[in-house]
């Protein structure tokens, strides 16, 4: 006897979880902040996105230019962990940006795909800050400080720098750049296409020249690659995205009037990095 078709609501169409991962990776924030992305942030809609039922697989759509590598390894370790535990596919796709802490994200992936004009890479670390020593000087200010422990002031930014606190700093930014890459080795393995030399750098390629490096696997967009992958009657559940604040929920319309200045200013510098 011939294998007759079952009926349509006999064999459901397959879901994949959609993983938001949007903006400044940062560690928890409180108060009027919104707050950028961190584990805190996102382990509720990571778990649920694993849980929905009949699940083919789980895509993590990424727009992110990086920010704190401990919440950047938080995030992707539990993505890791449940896909693992789940026995499931990840699929990354970056879309304007995946780069420092954005491309660490993109590696909890099994495969990554981007856009050609995406922007992937930026794996090194980066610490930035001011000196305002001679400003006050000139305007007759004394610093008063005090510490109990000789490195306690470390990098004082109102006081003269220091060639042995920047020789200090240098070592813990090698420090997490050496888990950084450790981190692209073990996800990326043989894909790799170019000498760490080159890879490791803090350098940043558009998509295109990505997928040439090994660093992503190939060009493609998640609903059409998705799917190509699982059939046209495919579902998708996001989750994720932009976190409102509590306090929004009261004052309609404050998101946007209440917005702290400061965290803005910080994500558009990010983005700016990389020309976005």
């Amino acid at each position: 006897m011939a294998n007759l078709p079952l009926p349509a609501f006999l064999s459901p169409a397959p879901r994949v979880a959609v993983i938001r991962l949007a903006g400044l990776i940062a560690p928890p924030a409180g108060g009027l902040r919104a707050g950028g992305l961190s584990l805190e942030a996102m382990a509720g809609p990571i778990a649920r996105a694993f849980a929905v039922k009949r699940l083919a697989g789980v895509a993590l759509a990424i727009n992110s230019p990086g920010g704190s590598p401990v919440q950047s390894s938080l995030i992707a370790g539990r993505i890791r962990a449940l896909a693992e535990e789940k026995k499931l596919p990840v699929t990354t796709f970056v879309q304007d940006v995946g780069a420092s802490g954005g491309y660490w994200l993109a590696c909890a992936g099994d495969e990554i795909f981007c856009d050609e004009s995406s922007i992937l890479g930026s794996i090194g670390v980066v610490s930035a800050s001011f000196g305002f020593g001679r400003a006050l000087a000139r305007l007759g200010i004394e610093r008063r400080l005090y510490t109990a422990g000789s490195r306690k002031g470390l990098l004082d930014p109102f006081g003269p720098e220091r060639e042995e606190d920047v020789a200090r700093l240098r070592a813990v930014q090698d420090d997490i750049h050496e888990s950084f890459k450790a981190w692209v080795r073990t996800r990326r393995g043989a894909r790799l296409k170019a000498p760490e030399e080159e890879l490791f750098t803090g350098e940043f390629w558009t998509g295109r020249r990505a997928v040439a490096l090994g660093l992503a696997d190939g060009i493609g967009e998640l609903r059409t690659t998705m799917r190509a992958r699982h059939g046209e009657k495919v579902r998708f559940a996001v989750f994720g995205g932009p976190r409102r604040p509590w306090w929004a929920r009261f004052l309609p319309g404050a998101d946007t009037l209440m917005a702290t200045a400061a965290d803005t200013l910080a994500e558009r510098a990010a983005y700016a990095r990389f020309g976005l």
